[in-house]
């Protein structure tokens, strides 16, 4: 077979111009004689008009010619008598049966043959009429040893002379009928040496008058009385048909490397199994002719995708594709050289063509599945699959132009079970999975090395904070994915899932890295920012995932519920953060100090507006729930401390806190506004409470309805606690108070909106005096009149 190199090779094969061909004009035999008849003459397409003439001129020197025209001239005296049956070459003693032969011979008085020749001479005659009969043909001389084979080039073009050969070959095969039987065979190892030398006609002919010659023994003997010297017979001739076969499995395993040199044995070759086939009937016949010639060709194309170059993955980090692209020219180019010089050496009953395709579509499957084992990245698992999948049918082999109209679309598929199939697309998945682990870990240890450790601040990326990572993440999957899906619709479902499945665990592990650096910077501006921009960057992701809600719903919605996760665990964590921040100024609001001091709420503005500036670069889907969820905090915190009763008002000091209040109210409103927070319905609790904690006394009851309707959760143990910083601690004011409270809830029917609950969500300390919810009615038994 060619061996095919990693360079092209410059120009076309040179061909050896060819001689004139010769006819092998076998003529018929005598009137009366049976001859036997060639199994295929069906006529081929070719150009032979302009050779006929030179071929009948040939012809008529031809050794086979002149042969033939000898035993026209030849008289049998026993020409006329019928054929006996003969067994096949076994050492099976059965009945005969009817055979196609004639026995040109009358009965033998003996087992033994006389020779006319020696051995030696024998063979060296023999050995001078093949060279004589090849050359006739214009096959040249035989060579024994085959010469190296030139690379396989881009295209094989046909000359005129190629042509000429390719139409004598087609005239031959066409023309072609089997010699006449000699009357006596050769001896054994005549035949032997025949076949040795590639005679294959003569070779088959003395195999066929060795079988009648056996044939005739048997049936001249008692069957239950055979002479050791008809066992040796039937053993040599079992031997010779077995060492035919092995000979004609060379040549046609050897045809498609060198195909000048096999055209001729391949047309003897093909007729002798057709004839053997014809013989199949009868008793013992050796069987699996055709069998055998496609196992030659089979291993004939093995041999050639032997040849074809593989570096070592050491060598050539493309090794596998660089050997697959190989692998798909030696193929087309091998095919092609059955179509344009072998085909013209078989009858079409063989199916030629067809019979080669299937052999390589056979010992390709048995190559893929040996590279297999030697493969182990990602690239190359890809690498295998696309070429059985799309390049093997398409174009570039299979359906190359060149190999048309011979090769079916429906033969071009490379036909493997799809189990194997499936076992390459699983191992490509599971060293995909493998690799995208690893790419996640190392997008871990990238931001620690150029962000965290560095502090480097996030950058900014249309108006919000951003780290990449999502697009890093996202990039690579759909990179797989869409790869994937050149392959099959199949492997991209399996690519998809396996991507999922891996994206899964990755949340998880990057917030156990990230909180574990952070813990030393929770009180740092980049902490915050980091902690917005892995919002911004996983919510991200979340939302290039929705591309695969079609292919992967569950394993989707499984990664979905991890970024969820860790989105609300990040944002709780700077909501937190910020909480630890404030709680400190707030908690010292509504003292004493609170009156001469502002400094706590200063603090408090600050850290508010710096939040408020960190959450502008938040993804607007997070930052208007976390600006609202901030805006809910300070609100209830800043009015949780009227419920603390840790101030009472005296000496008209309400008025001078209602004022107070109602400046920073407008002070945190102005930022929640630039925040853009939608909790509008936070904003009236301030003014309103600091109207009943500013007005007098009776006019406490009026102020009550409109900080009822907006918050109809406040309950009676909220506003004493405003009352007693209002400096109504007890007596018949607090009691009426609290009663028209009642009275306002009553009618109200407690309803309101459940999400817009404040009050409830704030615990008010209960007043430990005894006496301060006792009605001034009451205590009027109790105290002297005087």
């Amino acid at each position: 077979m060619a061996e095919v190199t990693k360079e092209e090779v410059d120009g076309e094969n040179e061909v050896n111009d060819p001689p004139e061909w010769a006819e092998d004009a076998t003529k018929g035999v005598n009137n009366d004689e049976k001859q036997m008849e060639s199994p295929v003459k069906e006529k081929s397409i070719g150009l032979r008009k302009s050779l006929r003439g030179s071929w009948k001129a040939i012809s008529k020197k031809s050794p086979m010619a002149l042969k033939n025209k000898k035993s026209e001239n030849t008289d049998d005296q026993n020409s006329n008598s019928p054929l006996r049956p003969l067994h096949s070459p076994s050492l099976s003693r059965g009945s005969p049966s009817q055979s196609s032969l004639q026995n040109p011979k009358a009965e033998k008085p003996s087992l033994t043959r006389t020779m006319s020749d020696s051995a030696v001479e024998i063979t060296e005659t023999l050995a001078k009429r093949g060279a004589s009969f090849r050359q006739s043909l214009g096959l040249g001389t035989k060579k024994h040893k085959q010469e190296p084979l030139e690379p396989v080039t881009e295209t094989i073009t046909l000359s005129e002379e190629q042509i000429e050969v390719v139409d004598a070959v087609l005239e031959l095969r066409d023309t072609y009928t089997l010699p006449e039987i000699p009357h006596m065979p050769l001896s054994v190892m005549e035949i032997n040496k025949l076949i040795d030398l590639e005679h294959l006609e003569e070779a088959y002919v003395n195999l066929l008058s060795l079988r009648l010659e056996l044939q005739k023994d048997r049936q001249a003997l008692d069957q239950e009385d055979y002479p050791i010297e008809l066992v040796n017979k039937e053993k040599d001739l079992s031997l010779l048909y077995g060492t035919l076969r092995n000979k004609m499995s060379a040549i046609v395993r050897n045809s498609s490397a060198n195909p000048s040199s096999y055209k001729e044995l391949l047309v003897y070759v093909s007729y002798i199994i057709l004839e053997e086939e014809k013989r199949q009937g009868e008793p013992g016949a050796m069987h699996g002719w055709r069998e055998a010639w496609r196992d030659a060709v089979l291993n004939g194309v093995r041999d050639t995708l032997k040849k074809v170059s593989l570096d070592s993955r050491e060598q050539n980090t493309s090794w596998l594709a660089v050997h697959l692209g190989l692998l798909g020219k030696a193929a087309v180019e091998d095919l092609k050289r059955v179509k344009t010089e072998l085909l013209s050496s078989y009858p079409e009953d063989l199916n030629v063509f067809e019979t080669y395709v299937s052999c390589y579509h056979e010992a390709v499957g048995e190559h893929i599945k040996r590279l297999l084992e030697k493969v182990t990245e990602l690239k190359d698992y890809y690498a295998l699959l696309e070429f059985i999948i799309h390049r093997y049918p398409s174009e570039k082999i299979m359906g190359s132009s060149s190999l048309q109209p011979e090769l079916k679309e429906e033969q071009r598929t490379l036909p493997l079970h799809k189990d194997f199939l499936n076992q390459i697309k699983d191992k490509y998945c599971a060293r995909l999975q493998a690799d995208m682990k690893t790419s996640l870990n190392r997008i871990i240890d990238l931001e620690n090395e150029e962000m965290w450790k560095e502090k480097t601040k996030p950058e900014i990326d249309e108006g919000i904070y951003s780290s990449h990572i999502d697009m890093d993440i996202w990039t690579h999957i759909k990179g797989h994915v869409q790869g994937s899906r050149r392959i099959d619709v199949n492997l991209e479902q399996k690519v998809v899932r396996s991507c999922l499945e891996e994206l899964k665990t990755f949340p998880k592990r990057f917030e156990t890295a990230f909180v574990e650096w952070s813990r030393s910077l929770s009180n740092s501006s980049p902490w915050a920012e980091y902690y917005i921009s892995y919002i911004n960057s996983f919510s991200a992701l979340k939302e290039h995932m929705e591309n695969y809600k079609d292919t992967c719903p569950i394993p989707l919605e499984l990664v979905q519920k991890e970024i969820d996760g860790l989105t609300t665990r990040l944002s709780q964590a700077v909501m937190e953060n910020f909480k630890t921040d404030v709680k400190p100024f707030l908690r010292r609001q509504m003292t004493g100090k609170w009156f001469s001091i502002d400094e706590d709420f200063t603090q408090l503005i600050i850290r508010t507006k710096t939040l408020s500036d960190q959450s502008k670069y938040m993804t607007p889907k997070h930052k208007q729930t976390f600006v609202n969820e901030v805006h809910f905090f300070v609100v209830k915190e800043y009015v949780s401390q009227l419920m603390k009763n840790n101030y009472l008002c005296k000496n008209r000091k309400n008025e001078t806190a209602a004022t107070k209040i109602t400046n920073q109210w407008e002070e945190l409103k102005e930022i929640f506004q630039d925040m853009n927070s939608t909790s509008d319905w936070l904003n009236p609790v301030g003014n309103q409470l600091s109207r009943i904690i500013g007005c007098k006394k009776s006019e406490v009851k009026n102020n009550l309805k409109p900080l009822v309707e907006s918050y109809p959760d406040i309950s009676k143990s909220h506003l004493s606690a405003v009352l007693y910083f209002r400096g109504i601690i007890r007596g018949r004011e607090k009691h009426t108070i609290l009663q028209a409270l009642a009275e306002l809830k009553q009618k109200s029917g407690n309803t309101g909106n459940k999400n817009q609950a404040l009050f409830s969500e704030i615990q008010a300390v209960v007043n430990t005096d005894c006496l301060a919810a006792t009605p001034f009615s009451c205590l009027s038994f109790i105290v002297p009149d005087n």
